[in-house]
C-alpha cells in the first residue's frame, strides 16, 4: 500500500509538468486549431534564458519574471511573424512551420549553450515534504504552481475582458468580427500566453531531468496525451489529463511486467491513439458543429 500512494503522489508531482505543457498545447489549439509540435523547445529555450540569467547572478524569482516577459514577447513575435502569413495556409503547411520552428530552436540552444547537461536550482529544495518520504518539496511545489496556474487562467477567462474576447475569437471567429473584437491579435495573444505557460513547465521539470536542449522531447508527447486524454478544447481537462497520464505512467511502470522508464513513452503515445478511437473529444472536450 505504501508503495502504490507513493507512486500516485509521484504521478500526481509528474503529471503537475504534462498538465502545464497540456495547457500551453490546448491554448495554441484553441488560437489555430493546431498542435504545436516545437512547444516543447520553446519552453526548453525560455529554461536556458532562465539558467543564464541566473549564471549572471540574477535571483531565481527575478529570473523567472523576466523570462515569463520574454517568453510571451517572443511567443506573440512568433505568431506575427511566422504563422500569421500561413493563417489561409493548408494543414501540411503549418506543420512544416512547426517542425523548422522546432529545428531552429533545438539547433540554436545547442550552438549557444552545447548539449552538455547542466543542473538547474529548484526554487523549492529538494527535502521531504512535511516530514513525509513520499514526497518532496519540489514535487509538491510543482503541484501547487499548477493548480495557481489553472485557477488564475480560469479567473482570466471567466472575469476579464481580454479573457472573453479571446474565448469568443475562439469559439466563433467570425461572430466576434462582427462585435470588433481583433481576432487576429487575440490569437497572437494566446500565442503569448501558451509561451509562458511552457516556459513554467519548462523551468520546474529542469530540476529532475537537468538542462539540455532535448530534455522536453519525452515532456511535449505526454503533454499531447495529456490534451488529448482531458480535450483539446477544455484547459480543466488539459490539467486533469496530465494527472491522469502521470498516475497511470508511474503505476503502469511499477505494477506491469517488462514495463520500464524505456517503454513508458510508447505507452504514452498507445494512450493517445485509444482515446482518439474510443472518445476523440476527450473527457471533457466539447464536439464542434461546423455549418458546410
Amino acid at each position: 500500500m505504501e508503495l502504490l500512494i507513493n507512486q500516485v503522489l509521484a504521478g500526481v508531482a509528474t503529471g503537475a509538468i504534462y498538465a502545464c505543457m497540456a495547457l500551453a498545447v490546448v491554448m495554441i489549439y484553441q488560437a489555430i486549431d493546431h498542435l504545436n509540435f516545437a512547444q516543447g523547445e520553446m519552453a526548453m529555450f525560455s529554461t536556458f534564458i532562465a539558467w543564464q540569467l541566473m549564471q549572471w547572478g540574477v535571483p531565481y524569482w527575478g529570473a523567472f519574471l523576466i523570462v515569463l516577459v520574454f517568453s510571451f514577447i517572443g511567443g506573440v513575435a512568433i505568431e506575427r511573424a511566422l504563422f500569421k502569413p500561413l493563417a489561409k495556409a493548408p494543414v501540411l503547411t503549418h506543420v512544416a512551420g512547426f517542425i523548422a520552428l522546432f529545428a531552429i530552436i533545438n539547433s540554436v540552444a545547442g550552438l549557444t549553450w552545447d548539449f552538455t547537461i547542466k543542473q538547474f536550482p529548484s526554487p523549492f529544495g529538494s527535502s521531504s515534504f512535511l516530514g513525509s518520504q513520499l514526497i518532496s518539496t519540489h514535487q509538491a511545489g510543482m503541484i501547487g504552481v499548477t493548480l495557481v496556474l489553472l485557477i488564475l487562467l480560469f479567473l482570466f477567462f471567466r472575469y476579464t475582458r481580454v479573457g472573453l474576447a479571446m474565448r469568443a475569437a475562439a469559439v466563433a471567429p467570425e461572430s466576434a468580427r462582427l462585435v470588433g473584437i481583433n481576432t487576429s491579435w487575440m490569437i497572437a495573444l494566446g500565442w503569448g500566453m501558451a509561451a509562458a505557460i511552457g516556459s513554467i513547465a519548462g523551468m520546474l521539470i529542469a530540476p529532475v531531468v537537468f538542462l539540455e536542449p532535448n530534455m522536453m522531447g519525452g515532456v511535449l508527447i505526454y503533454g499531447f496525451a495529456a490534451a488529448v486524454v482531458g480535450g483539446l478544447s477544455s484547459p480543466l481537462g488539459a490539467v486533469i489529463g496530465g494527472f491522469l497520464v502521470g498516475i497511470f505512467e508511474n503505476l503502469v511502470g511499477t505494477y506491469i511486467p517488462g514495463v520500464g522508464n524505456e517503454l513508458k513513452l510508447p505507452i504514452a503515445l498507445a494512450l493517445i491513439i485509444t482515446v482518439l478511437v474510443v472518445k476523440p473529444h476527450g473527457l471533457f472536450g466539447r464536439n464542434v458543429v461546423k455549418r458546410v
